[in-house]
């Protein structure tokens, strides 16, 4: 096949860009590419390919209260390879973004760990958790990724599982348990530790919100208990940043009980302080620090087979911590819930996540946003 002069020489840029890339950062190992989603949708029940009825389509929402900032801007990238939700949160190493766990297929415990190049815009297929979860924390710290608990049934019966897996040789172990059992807990790390912070706990049938704070140290594979959330609460966005933990957002026991609570933890007393508001009250969404502000999308709320009363949230809105205020973005084009989102360069990706109030369809949309001109 005849090849032109320019894209050959496009071709060579872009896989001397990738070479550099992981040179300058850490080792990646070949993982298979997966190809993208052939439709967006696809309902939990079955897990078939879905189109979004026009009730469905009208629970979205965009307008935020918040002052308007820069507007950014959004763009279309390579859908997941399925559709896929309720992952709740995802993460970041050297330049990558790996989403694990949540539904898809038509089922909720899933081990699977999609990994995205934005260099190449493709997906690669890493090894499965060693057990199939939703609503797993996960979070990374020095070339390694840990998961810990989630629930093994449609957002509820939690387990205490933990893992580690190391990137540069595609595999999971087992490290010791969470000493109890959560899953849509917000995982982060700071000064070497991880913070496990919120979620939601057994017994199942009453699946209640916890503000439990406990800290995982790596070296001695060892917990530690400190001071507990003051607002018990799941689903939260959560980020460090100037050795502080913000917990923003989040529901108490479930979407129709949204709150907009901004917590500050500070290590060196530990306790927690108050901080402005997030203007938009949602739980489910993505946060991360970009720009140095912390920025906020998507969410759900409302209540579930209540028309008009059942949102999907598609505000961007973000966090100055410097003057401890909010202001609002460009929308996501596509309102989703229980995303994967994480900021690479100049650019916040955002995965997957429920195309409607609830776990009822999943999505492959995979949209990044920059406030590059």
């Amino acid at each position: 096949m005849a090849i032109s002069r320019r894209s050959f020489f496009a071709a060579a840029s872009a896989l001397a860009v990738d070479s550099a890339f992981s040179q300058a950062h850490h080792h990646h190992p070949v993982l298979p590419v997966l190809p993208s989603a052939a439709e967006p949708y696809a309902r939990l029940q079955g897990g078939q390919p879905h189109h979004l009825t026009a009730d469905q389509t009208a629970q979205r929402s965009f307008d935020s209260p918040a002052p308007k900032g820069p507007a950014g801007r959004w763009v279309p990238k390579a859908a997941l390879p399925i559709p896929r939700s309720e992952m709740a949160w995802a993460t970041e190493w050297a330049g990558r973004l790996h989403v694990v766990g949540g539904y898809g297929e038509g089922r909720v415990d899933r081990g699977y760990h999609h990994v995205y190049n934005p260099i190449t815009d493709q997906w690669h297929n890493a090894a499965a958790l060693p057990r199939g979860a939703n609503h797993v924390a996960v979070v990374t710290l020095s070339g390694r990724i840990y998961a810990f608990g989630g629930f093994i049934e449609q957002n509820r019966n939690p387990d205490a599982y933990a893992y580690v897996y190391d990137v540069s040789q595609d595999k999971w172990t087992t490290v010791s348990p969470m000493p109890r059992p959560r899953g849509a807990a917000a995982a982060v790390a700071l000064g070497g530790m991880l913070h496990l912070i919120g979620g939601a706990s057994a017994p199942t049938d009453e699946r209640a919100s916890v503000g439990w704070h406990e800290v995982y140290d790596p070296q001695a594979d060892r917990w530690s208990r400190r001071k507990p959330l003051p607002g018990a609460r799941d689903h939260v966005g959560c980020v460090a940043d100037q050795n502080r933990i913000h917990v923003v957002g989040g529901r108490f026991n479930t979407f129709e009980y949204n709150t907009g609570l901004h917590h500050v933890y500070l290590p060196e007393r530990d306790t927690w302080e108050l901080r402005a508001p997030m203007p938009t009250a949602r739980s489910g969404h993505g946060l991360v620090i970009y720009r140095d502000r912390f920025f906020a999308m998507g969410g759900e709320g409302g209540i579930i087979n209540r028309p008009g009363q059942q949102t999907v949230f598609g505000q961007m809105e973000s966090y100055d911590p410097k003057t401890d205020s909010w202001q609002s973005h460009a929308a996501m084009p596509t309102p989703r819930h229980a995303v994967g989102a994480v900021a690479i360069g100049d650019w916040i990706y955002v995965a997957g996540g429920g195309a409607v109030l609830g776990g009822g369809v999943q999505s492959a949309v995979h949209e990044a946003f920059t406030l590059q001109l």
